[in-house]
């Protein structure tokens, strides 16, 4: 997966500014040891870093920023402005109902990316100012909220009509990933398939 997130990230070099060609998104269930996981994703990713409320966000979050700065990558907030802003993140992803906000943060001089769950919301992502937007569900996903997978097709089919920067999630592994390489994508975004 890494690979082909690679060459993604390759064919869109010349995009300013520029985007990580592999996005890590955390779970605590899912993802149990994700500073293990940081340590392992190649130069120039960008851990999503998703608290969902624990106890201990904000350590995690600085230890994160941690790994992050000693192995060149990037550390997005997921959902919480207030915790990138307390830890000095290098920005935040928004859900899907939170993409109106992408101007606002960008501001800050923030990346900002948001979640898109149709063509429709991608378009509004981006319109609302965020950097990218990162599609899901493209294939079946273990993820308890991911709706019914899209596929390759239907994906390249939306980021031609998006127009804008779009990440893949969902289901996406180094069987999958080889699949994406013609859509048009920016980066590829996973869970589960980084966490080993």
């Amino acid at each position: 997966m890494t690979k082909a997130a690679q060459a993604i990230g390759r064919r869109a070099g010349g995009r300013k500014p520029p985007s990580p060609p592999l996005l890590f998104f955390t779970d605590p269930a899912r993802t149990p040891d994700i500073e293990a996981a940081a340590r392992r994703l190649p130069r120039g990713s960008a851990i999503v870093y998703r608290a969902f409320g624990a106890a201990d966000a904000e350590a995690r979050a600085r230890a994160l920023l941690k790994i992050a700065r000693a192995r060149g990558l990037l550390l997005l907030i997921g959902a919480d402005a207030d915790l990138a802003a307390r830890v000095g993140a290098h920005g935040v992803h928004l859900p899907e109902r939170m993409a109106g906000r992408a101007r606002r943060l960008k501001a800050r001089g923030w990346i900002v990316t948001a979640a898109a769950h149709s063509a429709w919301a991608a378009r509004r992502g981006l319109a609302a100012g965020a950097d990218a937007v990162v599609v899901s569900a493209v294939f079946p996903s273990s993820s308890p909220s991911a709706g019914a997978p899209i596929g390759p097709l239907r994906l390249a089919r939306l980021v031609r009509r998006v127009g804008g920067p779009v990440y893949a999630l969902g289901g996406i592994n180094d069987k999958t990933a080889r699949r994406l390489l013609p859509a048009g994508l920016v980066g590829l975004a996973a869970v589960e398939a980084l966490r080993t």
